[in-house]
């Protein structure tokens, strides 16, 4: 595993700041998402500072094509480049970013996730002309690798850390012992997580995508984890089972056709002193304050993903991935909740958190 130098907190920030507008501008990069297949940005990371031939050996690959890759990467400021010795390095922030898959700042899933939109560009303009819905089982797969890989660095940093111990007594909860609900939880990245941090509680994802329960059974599986974790196919609003402890649900409410039925149904499998976890997109309350860099990405992503799968489904109230807390709380009252709080955020999220 390639060891990799903590960035300061400026030179991250330097370097999400580019991201942010690179990503929000092209939603696109095909030369990230081969240099992270191929293992380039990893293997300059390890022989840097390197010639274009030094990392084409590393890797395996052609020395020309390579040569062309970094050019353009260093053209980008996501590699560096010195002209005196004709190598190529990489700086703490981008090795943080860009190589290192444990990295809580990783990014080329995001990129995989912009390049499958562009991959169903015939279907969006279908659906736009006739205003029927596209269900997120429609897309191409790698919005759903590209989902996880994306959001999961930033669950691996945030998830236990911050976000759990926002929650009143939910953590106490978790460490003795409860029971949980994980509500679309895709490929399982979230519920995996937690489990790992709390031997002593109980896990069940749910998502409506057979494809990515069989995947997420299948890492759990592979980590020990299935005699306590276990995925079902399910709705948000018709999950089975009562008497969670915790019913979590990260960046997907905004997805759903009914939220507030699904607000309902998650009142009635609560316990009395349960809690409802809500992470969605961090968005201001209206439509002026979200125009920026952040908002430019989450309302094209949404106009490809979030508003035609819930379109494609009952009701199709159509939140959008830029709904704002006080839209989500209007849910989160209809569907039963007396009380309801922002616990914590992040430049990317809402952590929210409901009680009966």
């Amino acid at each position: 595993m390639t060891t990799t130098i903590a960035p300061t907190e400026t030179e991250l920030n330097d370097f999400l700041g580019r991201f942010v507008g690179d990503l929000g501008a092209a939603l696109a990069s095909a030369n990230v998402i081969l240099g992270d297949r191929l293992g380039l940005y990893a293997a300059l990371t390890k022989v840097q500072p390197a010639t274009a031939a030094e990392v084409a050996t590393e890797t395996a690959t052609d020395e020309r094509y390579v040569r062309e890759w970094l050019a353009g990467q260093a053209a980008g400021g996501y590699v560096a480049y010195d002209d005196a010795s004709g190598t190529y390095s990489m700086t703490p922030a981008q090795s943080f970013c860009l190589a290192d898959p444990q990295s809580p700042a990783y990014l080329p899933g995001a990129f995989q996730l912009a390049a499958s939109l562009y991959k169903d560009v015939d279907k969006l303009e279908r659906v736009y002309r006739s205003g029927e819905g596209l269900g997120w089982h429609e897309h191409h797969t790698d919005l759903f690798a590209g989902t996880e890989r994306f959001f999961r660095p930033g669950y691996v940093a945030n998830l236990v850390e911050s976000w759990l111990p926002a929650l009143d007594g939910v953590v106490d909860k978790l460490t003795a012992g409860a029971l949980v609900a994980d509500i679309g939880c895709g490929h399982g990245a979230s519920t995996i997580i937690m489990a790992q941090a709390f031997p002593q509680s109980r896990f069940i994802g749910f998502d409506y995508h057979p494809e990515s329960i069989q995947r997420a059974r299948e890492t759990a599986a592979e980590l020990g984890l299935d005699d306590r974790v276990s995925f079902e196919i399910g709705s948000a609003q018709g999950f089975p089972g009562t008497g969670y402890d915790l019913v979590a649900m990260f960046d997907c409410l905004h997805d759903m056709g009914d939220p507030v039925g699904a607000a309902r149904h998650v009142r009635s499998a609560l316990k009395d002193d349960g809690t409802w976890l809500i992470v969605e997109p961090n968005a201001a309350d209206t439509l002026a304050e979200n125009l920026n860099p952040v908002g430019r990405i989450f309302f094209s992503a949404s106009s490809f993903i979030c508003v035609p799968a819930s379109r494609d489904q009952d009701v199709g109230l159509c939140l959008g991935a830029q709904a704002g807390e006080a839209k989500i709380g209007e849910v989160v009252s209809e569907g039963g909740f007396s009380q309801f709080r922002q616990a914590t955020q992040t430049p990317f999220n809402l952590v929210l958190e409901a009680r009966p």
